[in-house]
């Protein structure tokens, strides 16, 4: 145990929330059997150490002690569900699938919270409610966050993760892996979901940094998970490479007071070369038998930025070619936009800002902070700060993360810079 004050027991159950609450509420729905009941127990096991903890101390291994309290509320309440149903006042002989309290407490083991993913892709639900509720409920991702992930508003998603949990609960959803014959329905949500959940990651819609490098690698150990399950599917076998090639360049991904750092600014020496390998190889097998999937094309687009040598060697037309190939078998606004980036460096600037006005339009990026951002950064490229300046303003307004605002911030600042030497030197007549 490792006393301590309030404030560093709040933080070290804050912290035991982000790393060890996928695996304390798999654990614990091994032995309920029921989402919400599971759900319950494992939050009432977080109040309570916030008390138990700032009286003992923090445990050497806040995850097991969390899992331990979880378990043993859970047996608590079948118990006396038990009893309410029986008008016993004796616990009455276990269920097969119960344990008795006083059994050992088994480790959860590292496959659970992948079954968890599984069950709440379940086809039961929509896909778009397989997603949040699993990024809710195994993912700790806070429902602003995947809202903003969704592009939809607080409210509404709020009451679809709501929905989504009581059909589960309704349907009475075993908790175990799908079989062979199952896999297919939920395979490609399983998929998606990982991926939001490491973009919520890799770049943080909101709060003070630029990344939260806890959800990442979450992600990308479940990545990893999945392929050693399914290790010939090839959009597995993308995933993986496309997570393990971003993550490889986190630590330069910020400046040394936290702003964003831009891919041509980047440190590529710091880089982890390992992990940019073992993305290529997997980009390799997943490009192999036949017509490339969605996350393949992103893997082999990630690959490429990795492994050029200098941000003046990225290959942007070979990059070009697999964004049309991908826009092509997935028509989602966001590809288009990222599309447009690879234009700019492909056909210019002038071309890309065509395309991404053209984007404006589409409602799908209503609210999206990277639509103007883009749109800013052509513009002044094209040296039009005016111009720039009225995106970047629009881009602020829509950007909740602090450290994305003061770069948004400073870029404003040079644009109105510009502006007013413009105006204090007008081009001669």
């Amino acid at each position: 145990m490792k006393s301590g004050s309030d404030a560093s027991v709040r933080r070290a159950v804050e912290d035991a929330h982000r790393r060890e609450w996928a695996a304390v509420l798999a654990a614990t729905v091994r032995v309920t059997r029921d989402l919400d009941l599971a759900e319950e127990c494992v939050q009432d096991a977080y109040a309570a150490a916030l008390v138990e903890w700032a009286r003992g101390g923090v445990p050497d291994r806040p995850g097991a002690w969390l899992t331990t309290a979880a378990r043993h509320n859970a047996l608590d309440a079948l118990r006396r569900a038990r009893t309410l149903r029986s008008k016993l006042h004796l616990l009455i002989e276990p269920e097969p699938d119960s344990e008795p309290e006083s059994a050992p407490e088994p480790a959860p083991a590292p496959d659970d919270r992948l079954r968890l993913v599984f069950l709440c892709c379940h086809p039961a639900l929509a896909p778009a409610a397989q997603i949040a509720l699993t990024l809710r409920l195994v993912c700790g991702v806070p429902t602003p966050d995947i809202a903003r992930a969704f592009l939809a508003s607080e409210p509404t998603m709020a009451a679809r993760v709501t929905r989504a949990k009581k059909k589960l609960v309704a349907a009475r959803v075993p908790f175990r892996m799908p079989t062979p014959a199952e896999l297919p329905d939920r395979l490609d949500s399983v998929l998606t979901t990982i991926h939001l959940l490491f973009t919520t990651g890799h770049t943080a819609p909101a709060g003070p940094t630029v990344t939260k490098d806890d959800l990442a690698g979450r992600a990308l150990d479940l990545a990893r998970m999945l392929h050693g399950l399914l290790p010939d599917e090839r959009e597995v076998r993308g995933l993986l490479a496309l997570l393990l090639a971003n993550h490889a360049r986190r630590t330069t991904r910020t400046t040394e007071n936290g702003r964003p750092s831009l891919l041509a600014e980047q440190d590529r020496t710091a880089w982890d070369q390992e992990a940019i390998a073992e993305a290529h190889e997997l980009v390799l097998g997943a490009l192999r038998g036949g017509d490339p999937g969605r996350y393949a094309l992103q893997a082999a687009i990630a690959a490429l930025h990795a492994s050029a040598p200098t941000y003046a060697e990225t290959d942007w037309e070979q990059i070009l070619v697999l964004y049309d190939a991908l826009l092509a078998i997935w028509s989602s606004p966001v590809v288009a936009l990222n599309r447009a980036v690879a234009v700019a460096m492909v056909e210019g600037p002038a071309t890309a800002l065509a395309e991404v006005e053209a984007l404006e339009q589409d409602e799908r990026l209503a609210g999206y902070r990277y639509l103007p951002a883009v749109k800013a950064d052509l513009l002044r490229r094209l040296e039009r700060p005016a111009d720039a300046a009225v995106a970047y303003e629009r881009a602020l307004a829509l950007a909740d993360n602090d450290a994305e605002r003061a770069f948004l911030t400073d870029r404003l600042a040079q644009c109105g810079a510009a502006v007013r030497a413009a105006a204090c030197n007008p081009p001669q007549s």
